[in-house]
């Protein structure tokens, strides 16, 4: 679920494949355990991960795939031009319902949540009372009284601390809400130009008519998923939310299909590829004390959230939006380097 080019991306593909650590000091992807740390979570597809060649890192404690066989510059490349497949199972998936959900989560968020057409989401902010950004979700519409968002792997516990308490309160005053955590799904990313043509192959629903940031609950390889067109590499595609004993046969049959054009692709590529697109990251492009404002985030703030706000730090938030931040996150392009120079982050 679900918006820095603050650095080149395939001059971080070359660092993190030429200079990357052990894996027990991996440190330059956010979440890359620098200590030792309890025994690290596993997703559905880990033995997978390794069977194809996967190179396993520490990961917000989750074991995932920083690179595969590929190197980092050529799975960063064949996601451009044809597709990739990643296991983003580390992240949490969440539901909330009833009456009062979405008055629930415009709560906490800046969204226009409620001005969303059903099965449709967006890019929203988690606040504080300070205004500072506590995560950024994608937040899906399904119904009136049904939200589906996911949270950054690094941000869980707080996150869902964070939402439980509030909601504790919120319910204390009468709100009708209540939420389940998707812990029994995993999170694949389908991304690339081929990645409809692909996933057409394994459903009967028309792909062509499922728009980007849309939802549906459809069959796919005979399976009933969850399915937003979104991503985070800049490229067309897929997350799909699947039950977690179906996935490796899920992603078998996505590389299969497509007949060797689609690869497994780990955290590496996915970091070069959402740099280059200017996706902020949670932790490097935006803090607790960062504003969504001063994040370069404004967009995200529905029309009507800056007219009534009702969100946790909108006083701080909508003064920003009146009279501009002190400071803001911008990014930078490079017309090359000095001659003899180097370019480095």
């Amino acid at each position: 679920m679900r918006g820095s080019l603050c650095h080149l991306g395939h001059s971080l593909a070359r660092r993190l494949e030429t200079r990357a650590p052990p894996p027990a000091t991996t440190t330059l992807l956010r979440g890359l355990a620098s200590e030792p740390s309890p025994p690290l979570k596993k997703t559905a597809l880990h033995d997978f991960h390794v069977e194809n060649g996967g190179k396993m890192v520490p990961f917000a404690g989750w074991s995932m795939p920083i690179q595969y066989k590929d190197s980092i510059m050529d799975s960063t490349l064949n996601c451009r031009s044809n597709g990739s497949l990643f296991d983003v199972s580390h992240m949490c998936g969440l539901s909330l319902r009833g009456s009062s959900a979405i008055p629930f989560l415009e709560s906490l968020v800046v969204a226009d949540v409620a001005g969303l057409k059903s099965g449709t989401g967006t890019l929203t902010v988690f606040t504080n009372d300070k205004g500072g950004a506590i995560d950024d979700s994608v937040v899906t519409k399904v119904a009136d009284d049904h939200v589906y968002l996911v949270v950054n792997a690094g941000c869980r516990d707080k996150d869902l601390a964070h939402i439980g308490a509030h909601m504790e309160a919120f319910k204390k005053k009468g709100g009708a809400v209540d939420w389940h955590i998707h812990d029994e799904r995993s999170l694949l990313a389908l991304q690339g130009p081929l990645a409809g043509a692909v996933l057409q192959t394994l459903t009967k629903e028309d792909l062509s008519k499922f728009y980007f940031g849309e939802f549906k609950m459809l069959d796919v390889n005979g399976v009933h998923c969850f399915l937003t067109r979104t991503g985070y590499t800049g490229e067309d595609g897929f997350e799909i939310s699947v039950p977690s004993e179906h996935t490796v046969d899920l992603a078998k049959a996505i590389l299969e299909k497509s007949e060797g054009k689609v690869r497994l692709t780990g955290l590496g590529a996915r970091d070069s590829l959402r740099l280059e697109a200017g996706l902020c990251l949670y932790g490097n492009d935006m803090e607790q004390h960062i504003s969504p404002v001063e994040a370069g985030l404004s967009w995200a703030i529905g029309k009507r959230r800056r007219a009534e706000g009702g969100f946790l730090g909108a006083d701080v938030i909508l003064k920003q939006l009146a009279e501009g931040p002190s400071i803001r996150r911008v990014g930078l392009f490079s017309s090359g380097p000095l001659q003899g120079a180097t370019a480095r982050s």
